[in-house]
């Protein structure tokens, strides 16, 4: 599945949803949390539901539930039946994605959690490894835990993570690497700076990330272009596997006059996994 970009959309508002098919994004996320006041709860699962009793599309379509320790859980899980996956906020540890594995029993949803929204999640980033086939990736948020802390903020003034907030980032990448999933990066906040979006984009491609999430439709080209690989890179990479497959002795090789060895080679065949490519 790919999961390049990840579109918010507020359950409550199906106008939306209709447009939201148009965005370019690889996947929508219909939301019953946040987004949705809990008087329009009810409202949003049955718009939820109609959205997705329509024909399939190629846009993968995903629901944020409420939390697991809502009270809400069952309702939300029916209401995204015949989803492609289930968003888990506020998850602890991998231990929430395999109880909530165990309540999807017989439906094919995939689970991304939002594994960074409480003090005590940030003890389970390591946790997530073997937890559910039905892990797809992992992400995290910037906003619930300085709320839970009583912290001002996650961010510098210039908009830069302060430094308890970059460790957790840093964190969740490894935790998603660790567990052989996705790590997909937060949201960009201001969906009117798509400059600043594209540089944020360039430095989670850098770190390692391999998708992000959006809160805005304008936002989802530029996270596409960011993180689909260039014809460049692709190139490279083909070239340096065509090299060890023509090498299959060597431990290191130069290829444009540099040396390449092993880790250059597990790079350029994720990357080329990544552009679609065995």
């Amino acid at each position: 599945m790919r999961l390049r970009s990840l579109l918010f959309v507020p359950g409550d508002r199906p106008d939306r949803m209709e447009k939201a098919l148009a965005s370019g994004a690889d996947a929508l996320i219909l939301d019953l949390e946040d987004s949705v006041t809990p008087e329009r709860k009810g409202e949003a699962r049955a718009a939820v539901a109609a959205f997705l009793a329509q024909e399939p599309t190629a846009v993968a379509r995903w629901v944020r539930i409420n939390p697991l320790d809502s009270g809400m859980t069952q309702d939300d899980l029916a209401a995204a039946r015949g989803a492609d996956g289930i968003v888990l906020p506020k998850a602890a540890s991998g231990q929430d994605v395999a109880a909530l594995d165990a309540m999807l029993a017989g439906a094919a949803a995939h689970i991304l959690p939002i594994a960074t929204e409480t003090p005590a999640a940030i003890f389970g980033l390591g946790s997530y490894a073997g937890c559910s086939p039905r892990l797809a990736g992992i992400t995290w948020g910037a906003e619930d835990l300085p709320a839970a802390i009583g912290a001002q903020s996650s961010r510098e003034a210039d908009g830069r993570y302060t430094p308890p907030y970059e460790m957790i980032r840093g964190l969740t990448l490894f935790g998603a690497h660790a567990a052989g999933v996705a790590p997909i990066e937060t949201v960009y906040p201001d969906f009117r700076d798509l400059d600043g979006l594209a540089a944020y984009c360039a430095r989670a491609m850098r770190d390692g990330f391999t998708g992000m999430m959006a809160i805005h439709p304008a936002q989802v080209p530029v996270i596409n272009a960011a993180f689909t690989p260039s014809d460049a890179a692709i190139a490279h990479a083909r070239a340096v596997v065509a090299a060890f497959t023509a090498n299959p002795g060597a431990g290191a090789l130069q290829l444009d006059g540099k040396m390449i060895d092993a880790p250059h080679l597990k790079q350029a065949r994720a990357l080329l996994a990544r552009a679609g490519e065995a």
